[in-house]
């Protein structure tokens, strides 16, 4: 008999099917299969010497799509690049301004945009002992990506440990790691410069454990972070998160989780609320809290799906809008992709349309808005990109 599937990216992508997230792995079901209709972008290559693209990160605001990432020429060095477009289909390639001696090596691994402006982070091994050198990047009036002077300290150094992801909101933007004491954010108000804000009470590690962040959002006027905690004495991960109305004070949440174990890795707003994704023990779980009650306290384990395979699982990118959730993982062997119609309570996979796999030179990640899913990849040979208008499938 055939069931007519409907992978909706339309709109606000209100709808994913009938058959995306009908199935979840956490009640034991076994869901089929969404194949969307594909279609190849086409990413002119950015000034300078011929190399391989290397995409790593995507984001999209106010009508402007952007992906970062960078160019590694025939020797194997590489130079920052990013690429924009106004409707997710025609792509152009960005000025890029590195400041520094490691900025112009830099490869851009995360970004995020506010009012139609991106903001990135980038990092280049470099030093005696070889560690990462980060850099942010903020766009220009004139639309070029310029690299932010800081001091060395204000990303690395001996307390250093890591600069995760970059975030927009209304208040400015935020950018959310971890510190040798623990979980650690930079605030700006126009992304010209960060201010360190380490130590801070609830959000850095404690008496009860040591804590790490990994990703933000905007919720409301403030800010809301996802993360894990090492309990004092203990050998797992838990999966934490924290809210704050000025990114100096914090509030910090436990997820629930199975034998305390998982971490929250990424987390996005849908549908007036929001939700994390992270490996959990029996593959990835989904956590959601409402924004009307300001993600404190609230938060429910409310669906998952499982990791094929028995390597190290992490949550790649998470794309949501509308009820619908777009999840990229990888779990040892490959990437792959998972979607939820009902903001995480039930999943189903995602066809990609290439394999990708889980080592340290490939990448994949996700962004959605409007009529569009955007999908970037790469598989340790090139990067490339593709969108997904709305499609049927009949099964």
């Amino acid at each position: 008999m055939s069931v007519r599937r409907v992978l909706a990216v339309c709109g606000v992508l209100a709808v994913l099917v009938a058959g995306c997230g009908r199935g979840t792995a956490v009640d034991g079901d076994d869901p089929p299969p969404v194949r969307p209709a594909w279609r190849s972008v086409t990413l002119p290559a950015p000034p300078g010497a011929p190399g391989r693209p290397m995409v790593r990160d995507a984001a999209v605001c106010a009508g402007h799509w952007y992906l970062v990432g960078g160019v590694a020429d025939g020797s194997g060095a590489i130079r920052p690049a990013a690429w924009s477009s106004g409707d997710g289909l025609v792509w152009s390639a960005l000025p890029v301004s590195p400041s520094s001696f490691y900025g112009r090596q830099q490869l851009l691994y995360a970004a995020a945009c506010r009012e139609a402006r991106l903001a990135a982070l980038g990092a280049a091994t470099g030093g005696v002992h070889g560690n990462p050198r980060t850099s942010s990047w903020i766009q220009a009036s004139g639309g070029a990506l310029r690299e932010v002077p800081a001091p060395f300290e204000r990303f690395g150094g001996p307390r250093a440990v890591s600069a995760a992801r970059v975030v927009g909101g209304p208040a400015g933007w935020l950018i959310v790691g971890a510190r040798a004491d623990g979980a650690a954010v930079w605030t700006s108000v126009d992304g010209g410069g960060f201010t360190l804000r380490e130590g801070l009470p609830e959000l850095a590690g404690d008496g009860r454990g040591r804590t790490s962040a990994y990703d933000g959002s905007a919720l409301g006027p403030g800010w809301l972070v996802v993360g894990a905690v090492l309990p004092a004495g203990g050998t797992v991960l838990a999966p934490v998160a924290w809210t704050s109305a000025d990114g100096v004070g914090w509030r910090r949440v436990e997820l629930p989780a199975p034998g305390g174990r998982g971490q929250a890795q990424r987390v996005v707003g849908v549908a007036g609320s929001v939700v994390a994704v992270g490996p959990v023990g029996d593959g990835f779980a989904a956590w959601r809290a409402s924004v009307a009650a300001g993600a404190a306290g609230s938060w429910r384990r409310v669906g998952g799906f499982p990791a094929a395979g028995s390597g190290v699982a992490s949550v790649a990118g998470l794309a949501g809008v509308d009820r619908v959730l777009v999840a990229a993982v990888a779990d040892g062997e490959g990437h792959a992709l998972w979607c939820s119609a009902d903001s995480g309570g039930s999943w189903s996979p995602v066809v990609m349309p290439a394999e990708v796999p889980d080592r340290g030179d490939a990448a994949v990640s996700v962004v959605a808005h409007g009529g569009r899913l955007l999908l970037a990849a790469d598989d340790g040979q090139g990067s490339r990109a593709w969108w997904a208008p709305v499609s049927a499938v009949d099964r």
